[in-house]
């Protein structure tokens, strides 16, 4: 049977080659009429993931309805659209692996629950962990986390996906596995900045510190394991998307450390930045929790034009003294 994959972008692409580097066939949704027909006649996309040939058993669709047949399904749109694509593919009880990293606007729900919202009647897991979409494709080592509601359930899903360089670590903590992936894209920006801003590595690993302990904090507010905030989808993740070019979110930092505007940087249609998105939501959900996450707020007020960097940094160094494991 098809594996579908939702979301035609860099990441849907790539988890499309991997799957299908198994022999299994794969039909890819994308809303883009450019991709489907690059993907189908040229067995590429490069719009989104140039210079990678793709195997000829991805299929790629812009009609929903011909994912009814899937095996399982990997969704793979962006957080804040997430509910409407769920909400148009109709009522089943198929698998759903939710592979975006982000907190719903308007609601704080994570991925999950929104998912059981839409579609009651299926499973849900959830995929996350440190993955740049260019070494997925190109079949280099990756070990990533995947959660679901119960151990059999997160093994059969690990069958599905699991190939000789793509490694899943089984879980059953989804609010972990997705509150890792969501934060981090967050200080990720944060860490750009840094690096833009020319602030020094000293400064970049202290912001990694204690942006951890920012992660941690949310998370277990919500629910969540330590030991999966420390592993692949939180910890490892944070890693390496706070040290490279490669991560968007670290390079839309880089952009707002050298004094460049939000709206520009994130203009190109290619550049799906998660963190910008979830910053604003993130900042409402820690206040409404009154959780402290000063970083975080750094963030949201570089992204919305509120605040220079100087400033920002400025505010960050003078805060009270206090100690490590609660400042």
């Amino acid at each position: 049977m098809t594996i579908a994959i939702l979301g035609g972008g860099a990441w849907g692409t790539a988890l499309a080659q991997v799957i299908a580097s198994g022999d299994r066939a794969v039909t890819l949704w994308a809303r883009e009429t450019e991709v489907v027909e690059a993907i189908n006649g040229a067995h590429e996309n490069p719009l989104f993931l140039p210079r990678v040939p793709l195997s000829p058993l991805i299929r790629a669709t812009s009609d929903l309805g011909e994912i009814a047949g899937a095996e399982a399904v990997l969704v793979v749109t962006p957080a804040q659209h997430m509910r409407s694509v769920l909400g148009g593919l109709g009522q089943s009880a198929q698998p759903l692996i939710l592979c975006a990293k982000g907190i719903e606007a308007g609601t704080h729900k994570l991925l999950h629950d929104v998912a059981h919202e839409e579609h009651p009647g299926s499973p849900i897991a959830v995929l996350s962990g440190p993955t740049f979409a260019h070494e997925v494709a190109a079949g280099l080592p990756t070990a990533i986390t995947l959660a679901a509601e119960d151990e059999a359930q997160a093994r059969a899903h690990a069958a599905l996906i699991a190939r000789p360089t793509f490694r899943p670590y089984i879980s059953t903590d989804l609010s972990g596995a997705e509150i890792g992936g969501a934060v981090k894209n967050v200080l990720a920006i944060a860490c750009g900045v840094v690096d833009g801003a020319g602030l020094g590595q000293n400064a970049r690993a202290a912001l990694i510190a204690r942006g951890f302990a920012e992660m941690t904090r949310f998370g277990m507010a919500r629910g969540a394991r330590p030991e999966t905030l420390a592993g692949l989808s939180g910890l490892g993740d944070l890693v390496l998307t706070c040290s490279s070019a490669s991560s968007r979110n670290f390079s839309l930092g880089v952009g707002l450390g050298q004094g460049k505007s939000a709206r520009d940087l994130l203009s190109d249609r290619r550049t799906v930045a998660e963190g910008a998105a979830t910053a604003p939501v993130l900042v409402e959900a820690a206040r409404a929790a009154n959780i402290d996450m000063p970083i975080t707020e750094a963030v949201c007020a570089l992204l919305a034009g509120e605040a220079k960097v100087g400033a920002v940094v400025e505010r960050l160094l003078t805060r009270p003294l206090g100690a490590e494991h609660r400042a």
